[in-house]
């Protein structure tokens, strides 16, 4: 079986789905990789690493995304010069990748017309099995790690408490909303940069986890009795709730220097947990790293598209962090991928094996149909 790992084409991407490292895992199971020439330069991995790793470098992109198995970091995309990477794939080949199974439905349609084995790494189910090709946490933990750095850089103060000659300098106060992976990540970092962090989370689970960190764990008052899912991910609540929700986060920005937005609900708008008044109460030279710029965003006046300066707090928009962080990203993402083909392909052939809850969990297209029920619906619903 030939693998087969392209360069990264969409704006600002500077990952690469295989390391040169990893490439010799996946060599280790039988098959043989393709690395089309370049495709690990933005990440810091050239392609003489790649060689002598034992890849096959190749010039030409099409012939990478002929293989039997392409690896990708994005979803395939439309070509500047027309047409669809999806095209570019031949027939009844397989595919792994971010996918965006739940934003992005007409993308599994164009797969299955395709006849394209495609497995989204979203989906990949979140059981003790799996942990070693959950890319999603990878990924948010670089995110979390990131989005404090850039609130460090943007701050115009000093994160630890620091006694001098000149005077007492006081820590920074970060406030970390949601403690998911990249939230518990935010909490750790800010931390060891010393500064003084809160944290809260629907789910009163998590408070454990938070005060392990050293951070303090707030509590509001509202009824949060459903707020978990199967997945251990945070559920989606009722507008009532997001509202009451919005007015007792505001009263603990205030104090906050740095508030870091983690609440993500796939397939849907991200949460409203902070209005413009709430950003109007923050002390001035204040920093907002939202992550979920790309649903729209946690705070109301995060511009997706630009860093703003909005009633003197400074507001950034937390699109793609991994990618700011391409070779640690890209290492963490390429054990997912060769620990899940592995598992797919353990003699060197691809073997779909529907029993199998990972396989079956992860997989989003085959035979010409979307498999996944919740992708189906939505790309049926979509598609009229």
């Amino acid at each position: 079986m030939i693998v087969g790992v392209p360069t990264e084409t969409v704006d600002g991407e500077r990952r690469v789905a295989l390391v040169p490292d990893a490439v010799k895992a996946a060599i280790a199971t039988g098959v043989e990789v393709w690395v089309e020439a370049g495709a690990g330069r933005e990440a810091g991995f050239h392609d003489d690493a790649y060689a002598a790793a034992g890849a096959r470098l190749v010039t030409d992109a099409s012939e990478v995304w002929r293989a039997d198995l392409v690896l990708k970091v994005q979803p395939p995309a439309a070509l500047a010069g027309g047409g669809h990477e999806v095209d570019l794939l031949r027939e009844g080949a397989a595919l792994i990748g971010f996918l965006r199974p739940l934003d992005e439905p007409d993308l599994a349609r164009r797969l299955a017309a395709r006849r394209v084995t495609a497995f989204s790494m979203e989906l990949m189910p979140r059981i003790t099995r799996a942990q070693s090709m959950d890319a999603l946490s990878s990924m948010s933990t670089i995110a979390g790690y990131r989005a404090v750095t850039l609130a460090a850089v943007a701050l115009p103060k000093i994160f630890p408490m620091l006694v001098t000659a000149a005077g007492t300098l006081q820590p920074a106060r970060v406030f970390v909303i949601g403690a998911g992976v990249a939230g518990l990540q935010a909490i750790a970092t800010a931390r060891r940069l010393g500064a003084v962090v809160e944290a809260y989370d629907t789910r009163p689970a998590v408070k454990e986890q938070v005060e392990s960190l050293g951070a303090r764990f707030v509590e509001l008052d509202l009824d949060t009795g459903d707020a978990e899912d199967a997945g251990g991910y945070a559920k989606a609540q009722s507008d009532d709730f997001y509202e009451r929700q919005r007015e007792e986060l505001g009263k603990r920005l205030r104090g906050s220097d740095v508030v870091i937005t983690t609440a993500l609900v796939p397939g849907q708008r991200a949460p409203l947990l902070i209005d413009e008044a709430a950003v109007k109460g923050m002390r001035s030279g204040s920093v907002i790293v939202d992550l979920a710029a790309e649903q729209q965003g946690n705070c109301a006046c995060t511009d997706p598209e630009r860093e703003v300066v909005v009633h003197d707090v400074h507001i950034i928009p937390g699109l793609n962090l991994p990618s700011q962080i391409p070779a640690n990203a890209s290492q963490m993402y390429a054990k997912n991928l060769t620990t899940f083909l592995k598992h797919l392909a353990p003699e060197g052939e691809l073997v779909i094996d529907l029993e199998d809850e990972i396989t079956r969990g992860a997989l989003m297209t085959h035979e010409g149909s979307i498999v996944n029920d919740r992708v189906k619906a939505l790309a049926e619903g979509e598609g009229g």
